[in-house]
């Protein structure tokens, strides 16, 4: 995961030709229409644990004694309800078959042992087979491909895009590719496993040393219940390298131990042996990085995983979320984002890395949409609330990443991280607020929100594999404020506590405003540091900026404190003041998450608003 993003100083627009249907005398000329790109906001949904109603909770638990949900709980109503909440795309995580600790020896799928399989349900980032999806998911197991591709048209018909997960970096220790399509190879099928490693081999290999199960004094799969695969073996001669880069035949317990890596042409000495793009096509569109790859050699696991996204993509799947992608080269991303693009071009391609130094690789080079902002943003945030810093680092941040904010996606929860209303984050939903407002509106990229965050998900559970402070994404378990939200299948948030409805109401505002906005699109200035230096009873943890664009003006601040008011009166620069054009006067604004009024007062070009923040307030005032 990582970092940030910035300004949102690109007004972005982009002009399609649009044909209006011709008279019959044919005089009727081709318009060029200008299409405004808007705010994405991407909804997460742990798929297995979305439509879960059960709320036994149980450590450990079977399918059978905690539940489990299917595709079929993503009903009408649910999709709706959703997409009301201000969202444009979902991401359904946990899609593709992955290795998991249940008996579906009757519908062909043979069983994993659990010594490679984290938790009962299953890592959703080890893939058992990428041509199906996960068998826990279906009413019907034996239909289950059926029933996703029931759930993709519903979610098209509903007015939301989709993704799913792609993981290249690494697979399942137990791949079983039993639904190919003709003509496709499993991985490894055909691999010499007598060396290390072969430019076409799709693993990495320890030749003359089986693979041994890692054990730990503090750690026994299934919690120590008898399995009658559990008996300190698995079948792996010889061993392969582990999905992290572990060499070891006996990856540490703390290794991504039941995963493989999967062989991109990157040799055991990290040299690159396959093509490498020439510097010019960091400016180079995808139809030219198509191009470029189409007379190349390229590795054989590049092609694997570009038929796997391909088949997926004519599935009508919109886009895909990439794990780890900067443990996978970025040549390979050009080679197989750029073959998704030629099917669709308004693909939505969302890649997970962390590494700042690699950012404008993997977007120029890579052709990646947008990835994560966690270093950065997520992480200033977090620190803030934490008490360990001020907001003001956030400007910085913003100022270094101006010519790729808009590819850095910003999230305050996801599936791998603390939940935002946990102890160890903010602490509940409502101190989340101002962080939510600032990691919304600071920059042009989508907004990404994970199921239950908007009803204040603490993730309190004690699972079994997965712990409390995050949502386990290993076990079968029940995710409480989410299904008080679901109330039996309504959708409608019947359950909820006065405050949780308060707090789902707030995201309802903010989102819905923010996939709206023309200014959020446009241009960014901080306003925080003039204040910081020149404003009386200036917070610490105050935090303003301004957004806009040639229809619409915003001054935004947040108290980021839980345990104190602010009243001072905010600043907004002569530089702002002339490029929005205003004269000397006075003028009404708006907030527009709960309609109250300020007046901006302009004296010799230089404007003043009166503000009075309550604890974890903001104000998104428009002019």
């Amino acid at each position: 995961m990582k970092k940030i993003i910035l300004l949102a100083l690109i007004s972005l627009t982009f002009s399609v030709n649009a044909q209006y249907k011709k008279h019959k005398s044919n005089t009727k000329k081709h318009k060029k229409v200008t299409v405004v790109e808007k705010k994405k906001v991407v909804y997460q949904v742990f798929t297995r644990l979305f439509g879960n109603q059960n709320t036994n909770n149980k450590p450990w638990a079977t399918l059978e004694e905690n539940g489990v949900g299917k595709f079929n709980d993503f009903t009408d109503k649910a999709l709706q309800e959703i997409k009301n909440l201000g969202v444009t795309h979902i991401w359904y995580t946990g899609v593709p078959h992955h290795a998991l600790v249940r008996d579906y020896t009757n519908i062909g799928i043979s069983n994993d042992d659990p010594e490679v399989v984290k938790g009962r349900a299953g890592s959703p980032y080890a893939v058992k087979d990428y041509y199906n999806v996960n068998p826990d998911l279906a009413v019907n197991p034996a239909k289950r491909l059926e029933e996703f591709e029931a759930l993709i048209a519903r979610t098209h018909k509903n007015g939301l895009q989709l993704l799913i997960d792609i993981v290249p970096n690494h697979i399942a220790r137990k791949y079983e590719g039993k639904n190919n399509p003709k003509g496709v190879r499993d991985f490894g099928a055909d691999d010499n496993k007598n060396v290390e490693y072969d430019r076409n081999n799709n693993f990495y290999y320890i030749p003359g040393q089986a693979f041994q199960v890692p054990t730990s004094d503090n750690y026994q799969p299934l919690n120590g219940e008898k399995n009658p695969l559990i008996d300190g073996k698995f079948d792996e001669n010889p061993a392969k390298w582990t999905g992290n880069g572990s060499r070891l035949a006996k990856p540490d317990i703390n290794d991504w131990y039941e995963t493989v890596k999967v062989n991109y042409g990157i040799k055991p000495n990290g040299s690159k042996d396959f093509p490498e793009l020439p510097a010019e096509y960091a400016k180079k569109s995808y139809k030219e990085h198509f191009n470029f790859w189409k007379d190349k050699d390229v590795p054989n696991s590049w092609k694997k995983f570009r038929d796997i996204a391909l088949y997926w993509t004519a599935k009508g799947v919109d886009g895909f979320r990439y794990d780890m992608a900067e443990m996978v080269p970025y040549e390979f991303w050009s080679y197989m984002n750029s073959a998704i693009k030629m099917k669709n071009p308004n693909a939505f391609l969302l890649a997970e890395v962390y590494n700042p130094n690699e950012y404008r690789n993997y977007i120029h080079f890579g052709k990646m949409d947008y990835l994560y902002d966690k270093v950065e943003t997520y992480d200033h945030l977090k620190a803030v609330i934490h008490g360990k810093t001020w907001p003001d680092g956030l400007t910085a941040i913003q100022n270094h990443l101006s010519d790729i904010e808009h590819h850095m996606l910003h999230f305050l929860d996801n599936h791998d991280e603390q939940r935002l209303a946990s102890p160890e984050f903010a602490g509940s939903g409502e101190r989340g607020k101002p962080l939510m407002v600032i990691s919304t509106t600071l920059s042009s990229a989508p907004t990404m929100v994970y199921f239950g965050q908007e009803v204040g998900e603490a993730g309190n559970e004690d699972a079994g594999f997965g712990k409390r402070s995050r949502t386990s994404i290993f076990d079968y378990i029940g995710v409480p404020s989410h299904q008080r939200w679901m109330n039996d299948g309504k959708f409608d948030g019947g359950q909820l506590s006065e405050s949780e409805k308060e707090l789902r109401d707030f995201y309802k505002r903010l989102l819905n405003f923010s996939i709206k906005s023309d200014a959020l699109m446009g241009k960014f200035q901080e306003i925080q540091t003039v204040n910081r230096n020149e404003t009386a009873n200036y917070g610490h943890n105050v935090y303003s900026f301004v957004r806009w664009s040639a229809t619409e003006k915003l001054i935004i601040v947040s108290n980021l404190s839980p345990d104190y008011t602010e009243n001072f009166d905010l600043k907004i620069p002569a530089d702002v003041i002339s490029n929005w054009k205003l004269k000397d006067g006075s003028y009404t604004i708006n907030d527009q998450l709960y309609g109250s009024s300020a007046i901006l007062k302009v004296e010799n070009g230089v404007g003043v608003v009166k503000v009075a923040l309550g604890k974890s307030e903001s104000f998104i005032y428009k002019l």
